[in-house]
Parts: C-alpha cells; structure tokens; sequence
C-alpha cells in the first residue's frame, strides 16, 4: 500500500511480491518467430538503449532509426519516455525512486520486444548508470542483445534547442531535479557506440548505429543503405593499369561498357562484377539476389549445398535484371584458363575481370524470362541473340571513372556524388523521376504535385532527382543530348524549380522490359539515397513488336512496383493521368465527370505537330522545351 514517503508504492515494484507465480515456456521458439517477423528470415530480437541528456536527439534519431528499418522489413518498435509516462509510467514522477521505477519497467517491456523478434529502440534519459546497467542484465540473463548508445550531445546544444522549454522553466527554478541542471547525469563508460546528436545530421547518425547492428548480425548486408563502388582505389591505380596491360584481353561492346560503368558506380550494389552463374539465376527466377551466410558449406554434393544455403538466407536485393558480360565461343575457349583478363573498350583497358566463370548464354530462356517473349523483333531481345553464345562472370575493378566525352559528364553523377549533393542542398526527402522522353506540363504537374504533398507531410525541403535514362535507346527515341537541352529549357522557364531539382543522367541502357525492368529503375535510384519514387503510366514499355498492341499492360508497372520485394524502403508515387484542359488551356489531373474537355495528346501526335514545325495547343509543353524538340524533328527532315 502506498504511503506519504512512498505515494505510489515505487519501492515495492522492484521485489516479487506475487507468490505461486511460475515462468511459462512459450511453444514458439525465437528461429521460429525470426522465420516469419518481417520480410526477411533470422531472428533479430535486441535493444538498442539511447540514452543523453534531453534534447540531444534520443527520439529524433531513434524514430528515423524505426523508419530505416521497417522500410527494409526489419520489424522495430521505439519507445518514447514521453509516451511511456502517458500510459504504463504515469504513476510516476522524477524523483530517484521514480526515474529507477520508471527504467526498470521499460527494461522488463524492451525485453518483452526483444524476445518477440523485434528491434527495440528505447528513448529514455536514465542518467544513472546502475539502472542502465541493469536493463542490460535484464536482456543478457534471457540470452538477448543490448546495445548501450551514448547519444553524446553537449549541454549548451541540448540548451539552446529546448523544443519543450523545459531547460528555461529549469533555469528559473520551476522545475527541481532537472538532469544537466541540478541533476546529475552520469554518462556511460563504456557504450557500445557514441553518437554525436550536435555535430552529426540524422542520417549520419542512423548509419553509425546500423553499422553496428550489422556488425552483430542484426541487420543483414541487403538491408545496409551502402554504395559498392567498384573502382581500384586512387593508391593503386598506377600498379593496377600495368597489370591490366599484361593481363589477357576481352574487347566488349559499347552496350556492355555502359553496363560496366554502371556496376562501377554502385547502381547494382552489392553486386562485385558481372553476375556468376548463382547469381544470375537467382535474378531470372526470383527477382532478386539473396544474401546468404558465409558459413554455408557443401554437403553431399551440390544439390545438398544449395538446400543449405536456402536455410541461411537472412536477406535479399531487389535485382529484376541480369547484369552480365557476352562473349563468344572463341574468346571462352581464348580465356577460360586465366585468373583475370583485362577488359577493353575502343583500344582503351577500363577494367579487370578477376577468378572469371564461363556458363552457358540460355538468350531464348533468359529472353522469354525478362520480357515475356522471344520476338526477334524487339530490339533489345535482338542484341541479345547477336551477342555470344556465353556468359562470363568475375569480380571487376575498374581503372577509373568511364567517360563518354559528349559533352554531359557534368550530369553523370554516381550515386555518391547525389547523394553528397542532397545532403548540400538540405534535402530532408529526395523524390526520383525516371523519364527517357521530352517532358510536357503533364509530367511537370506529377512532379510539381508530389513536392507540394511531401510539404503537407511535413517535409522542409523535398529535392527532385530528374533523372533521364542516358544509356542505350532504340534507334526512333529522342536522343539524349537532345533530351537534356529540353529539360534544361523545362527548368529556365520555371516549370520545375532549378533551386530544389537535380538534373542527372542515369547511366543505364534502355531494356524495354516493362514491369521487370521497372523494378531495376526504382532499385537503382535507392543507391542515390531517394525516399520516393514517380512511374510513369507505362515504365518501361513498347509497343508490341507485331504492332497489334502494346508489349505491356501499362497499369502493371506501377502495380507491380508497389508489390516488390526489396524495395519497401522506397514510397511509390502513382501516376495520375493528366490531360490538357481545353478550357484550361492547361495540362489538369483528368476528371472523368468532365472528360468532354480534355483532350489526349499522345507522343505519336506530338511527334507530327513538332516534324510539321507547328506549335501545340498553349499550355501543352514549356515554350522554350518545345523550340528545342521543333529544332531536332526539322533537322531530321533535311537529313
């Protein structure tokens, strides 16, 4: 019962008052639980303690923490101090006994979290090191991690934030027994990481706690936001080019170099190369590859060995396309004895292939896999079957960064590069819009609508990716110097705004491979670090080479992507059809109430309005934008 020195029993809770109470053995195991918490196998029940002073960033960074991981199918819950004394804690105040009560609860309910699979996030002060110390025997005594983060924020940082007032009404003498002020904090000795809430942004912070969850194999590799550049490190390049001039060679396509820059680049991380035979079918008959254990080993022969495997898969990379280098019979039989072969482009080395493996070029199989026909007359699928009879696998490292010299190397940013340009530019949300056509206000209103959505959500500053395909188009597409002067005209007239858009090509070639393709696109750009991703009404897509129809259904892109495994950390923006309001005269969200007033300008349309040298209706398309696609069509007619 309580009493005045003790008003709500506080001293009582940590003894075992209850008599005739007995553990009870739950029937599902924890390998159980792992199996089907989350999206991805292995069981990752911990807690992950965030402790400082108030106002160094404890929620801030564990709430951005809870969303990295459940957008990767990691299942974690944060608990709040502030939330907590609003339900189970409200019974107690801030007095010694009370903020030991108040820890020791949480301690007991984490543990609860952690032993049901989930990555705990705790947000608590606990200034004394002794209730800190506990709640780590509490998970250790039940064979549960615990990891101690020592968010390490000076007091006049936390001060000068003070978002509840609390240090001001503490400094007036308002509130006793405030910690930093006229309450001690006894910061840990020996956490097991130190973060460092007032020089460090969000991210940063994030990622300095994932590398160690990843380090105790709490998070697998697929699921680390990192960038596998492929590049020989700046030390070694000398060395590395002398060994590639001895080295035996492979001279490859153009196609297969675009390919090569964009592995080199980290667009298909984790892949380290051209895919290997494993990998490769892992992409054509799952989609994905996986992230299988290193302690997998061989039992009985290789079906047994695979079976293995299968049972330590603790994740996957969305991977909806083949990555992977043709070469003839001639040049197999030429190679298949080296440990390493050099790789050439128009006389010039750009890489090593390094422990190369030769498999067996399947293009019928692998085309009717990718893009749901084998028809010759599609153009990607017949550079496929001109290409060589096999495939050869094999870890690359890649001299230095491929140049095209065309003129537009100041868009080819990798990954790295826009992702230290967002972090520049303050962008708290980075939105990618993925397009290899001339953009008219349609598409302008699907981008333009998506930033002021991200500001109702409370977003400060959404950043656009632009980001045109700037590989290999068919041969009736706008090209993409052509594409690039367009957007730029886009953007001069203030259609999109230059001060929170980032104008970049994309590297990849151009499969036509519809929904398949269109989870690589999306896959691709999560390298940059972008939050959201638009498609299109049709990604990826062609008419069918019979020219009947078209080759996909053009809703199942964007449905297909909503559904992908891999890629939950990305948020799908749908399209919304737009059409250009005749009474307008501007490009609208088409109404279907209304639909006698819009009218449906297709690409084929605009192409003969352009090549006639004519104007579009006004509003259709940015002036300036248009100039530029009349320019093109006209000098193609005098050629």
């Amino acid at each position: 019962m309580a009493s005045r020195s003790d008003p709500y029993g506080v001293k009582s809770f940590n003894k075992q008052v209850a008599t005739n109470v007995y553990e009870q053995v739950h029937h599902v195991s924890r390998d159980k639980r792992g199996q089907v918490m989350g999206t991805r196998g292995g069981f990752r029940g911990c807690t992950v303690w965030f402790t400082g002073l108030s106002g160094a960033g404890k929620t801030t960074i564990s709430f951005a923490l809870e969303e990295y991981l459940c957008h990767r199918g990691i299942p974690s819950y944060s608990l709040d101090g502030d939330n907590l004394r609003k339900g189970l804690n409200k019974n107690l105040g801030f007095t010694q006994e009370d903020r030991e009560e108040n820890i020791r609860r949480v301690s007991e309910v984490s543990k609860l979290f952690a032993d049901g699979g989930v990555v705990c996030l705790t947000s608590f002060i606990s200034p004394y090191a002794k209730d800190r110390d506990q709640a780590r025997k509490v998970h250790e005594d039940n064979g549960l991690k615990f990891f101690e983060i020592y968010v390490d924020t000076s007091l006049d940082v936390c001060e000068s934030r003070d978002v509840k007032g609390l240090y001001k009404k503490a400094r007036a003498g308002l509130i006793k027994g405030f910690t930093g002020i006229d309450s001690k904090y006894e910061a840990p000795e020996r956490p097991d990481l130190v973060i460092h809430g007032g020089k460090d942004g969000i991210d940063i912070c994030v990622q300095d706690v994932v590398k160690l969850l990843q380090a105790h194999e709490i998070i697998p590799q697929s699921a680390v936001e990192s960038v596998k550049e492929l590049f020989v490190p700046a030390d070694k390049v000398e060395i590395a080019r002398q060994e590639a001039e001895a080295l035996p060679c492979l001279n490859i396509t153009k196609l297969d170099t675009q390919w090569l820059q964009v592995l080199s680049e980290g667009w298909a991380s984790p892949l380290n190369g051209f895919m290997r035979e494993e990998e490769f079918l892992q992409c054509q008959h799952f989609g994905c590859l996986l992230d299988v254990s290193t302690d997998t080993t061989s039992i009985n022969g290789t079906v047994n060995a695979l079976r293995r495997k299968v049972q330590n898969i603790r994740g996957m990379t969305n991977q909806s396309v083949p990555i992977v280098l043709p070469v003839s019979t001639e040049d197999k039989e030429r190679l298949q004895a080296a440990d390493a072969f050099a790789l050439s482009y128009e006389g010039k080395r750009l890489a090593i292939l390094r422990n190369p493996e030769f498999y067996e070029h399947r293009k019928e199989e692998r085309c009717c896999r990718q893009w749901g026909t084998n028809h010759p007359d599609h153009p990607y699928i017949k550079m496929v079957h001109e290409s060589g009879d096999w495939l050869a696998g094999g870890d690359i490292e890649v001299l230095e960064k491929i140049i095209w010299n065309d003129g537009l190397e100041e868009y080819r940013l990798t990954p790295n590069q826009l992702r230290a340009r967002f972090n520049k530019m303050g962008a708290d949300a980075v939105f990618a819009f993925q397009l290899r056509n001339p953009i008219h206000n349609g598409h302008a209103l699907l981008m333009q609508d998506t930033k002021k959505t991200l500001l109702k959500r409370g977003y400060k500053k959404p950043v656009l990716l632009l980001h045109p395909l700037g590989g290999w188009t068919k041969a009736d597409d706008v090209p993409l110097h052509i594409r690039m002067k367009q957007h730029h005209a886009v953007m001069d007239e203030g259609v999109l705004d230059p001060a929170s858009t980032v104008l970049a090509i994309f590297p990849s070639p151009m499969m036509y491979a519809g929904p398949t393709e269109v989870q690589w696109h999306a896959k691709a750009r999560m390298a940059t670090g972008a939050h959201f991703y638009i498609v299109g009404r049709d990604p990826a897509g062609m008419p069918h080479p019979d020219k009947t129809k078209d080759l996909y259904e053009h809703t199942h892109g964007r449905k297909v992507l909503t559904m992908a495994p891999g890629l939950t950390q990305l948020e799908i923006i749908p399209f919304r059809v737009a059409a250009y309001n005749t009474k307008k005269k501007s490009m609208e969200f088409f109404d279907p109430e209304k639909k006698e007033e819009f009218d449906f300008i297709s690409g084929t349309r605009m192409r003969k309005i352009a090549r006639a040298g004519e104007n579009p209706p006004t509003g259709f398309m940015a002036p300036k934008a248009w100039t530029v696609l009349v320019d093109y069509y006209t000098s193609l007619a005098k050629q």
